[in-house]
């Protein structure tokens, strides 16, 4: 008879819960210096791990929450990726963590890829398939119940729409995350993933449609209002919103401030090389300041940041 000792050891709750602050600090780390390639493999690692678990002895809700935390893990991997800019290994990962999230019966992971994924199409300039994303978003169930989720998913088709060329359906969309948003409660617990969305976010996203749709002294006032309202954290947005200030001062023809403002984001982000989704954001940055600025500015900035702006 096998002995006491050698039956595979019982998990609970509580390992559930170590793996959930073990993405949770991934997370952290995210907000703080972007993504990379160490985080992506951590991430996978913890994956891993939760999976590893399966082979012990669980009830069916606690397997059902391991899945959960490795689809959560694997996510965390893509979106490393995706603001290094890593987009096909990206795509492989929410591959993969779409199947957890559903073996695992989750809409919160759910949602979470889906969210995902339509950034990760907007970064290939998929607005089709961005949107059609975003819509997924929007139709997981978890969004009937939150309004904190229901209001990201709204302000991701307001994205997705406003790059799609949609002026109109872009503006409906930010309107819904607006009431959606005012109706959740931002204190209560969430996932680890979705913390990062609140107030400074809606309004740093508001920035990128009201630029795109063509009114960029809104998209100034919004990016201002999101970097007065962003928690200290959150390093990497802090920089990211300052050049979409950068380009919406530069798209009303103030280009000295302009100027000023892309060398804070720089200033921000010292000690750290500069993830590839915020070089690409640079990049925008320079090919419009380029068009709109006489060619000594645009010389002189690009001779300035070139090796930070342009090295991973």
């Amino acid at each position: 008879m096998a002995s006491q000792n050698s039956r595979p050891q019982r998990v609970g709750t509580s390992d559930v819960i170590r793996l959930r602050d073990s993405v949770k600090a991934l997370v952290q780390l995210d907000a703080e210096r972007g993504g990379h390639t160490a985080l992506e493999r951590a991430a996978l690692a913890g994956a891993d791990e939760a999976l590893g678990l399966q082979r012990r002895s669980a009830t069916q809700r606690v397997r059902q929450r391991l899945y959960a935390v490795a689809s959560d893990f694997v996510s965390t991997a893509a979106w490393s990726m995706i603001d290094a800019g890593h987009l096909d290994t990206a795509g492989k990962h929410l591959d993969r963590a779409l199947t957890l999230a559903g073996m695992s019966h989750d809409p919160d992971m759910t949602m979470q890829v889906w969210n995902l994924r339509a950034m990760l199409a907007r970064q290939r300039k998929d607005f089709g398939e961005a949107v059609t994303a975003a819509e997924a978003a929007q139709a997981t169930t978890i969004t009937r119940r939150s309004p904190l989720h229901a209001s990201l998913a709204h302000a991701r088709a307001a994205v997705s729409l406003a790059h799609a060329g949609d002026r109109r359906a872009a503006l409906r969309s930010l309107g819904r995350a607006e009431d959606a948003l005012g109706r959740s409660d931002v204190s209560a617990p969430q996932s680890s993933w979705i913390t990062f969305y609140g107030p400074a976010e809606l309004y740093s996203l508001t920035a990128i449609v009201q630029d795109l749709v063509g009114d960029p002294a809104q998209a100034e006032a919004a990016s201002y209002r999101a970097l007065g309202a962003l928690p200290d954290a959150y390093r990497r947005n802090r920089a990211h919103t300052t050049v979409r200030l950068a380009l919406a001062q530069l798209h009303q023809g103030d280009v000295e401030q302009a100027c000023a403002t892309s060398a804070d984001a720089f200033e921000i982000m010292a000690g750290d090389p500069l993830p590839g989704r915020m070089r690409q954001l640079l990049g925008d940055f320079h090919r419009d300041l380029i068009t709109l600025a006489s060619p000594h500015v645009a010389y002189e900035w690009t001779d300035r940041y070139r090796t930070e702006w342009t090295t991973a």
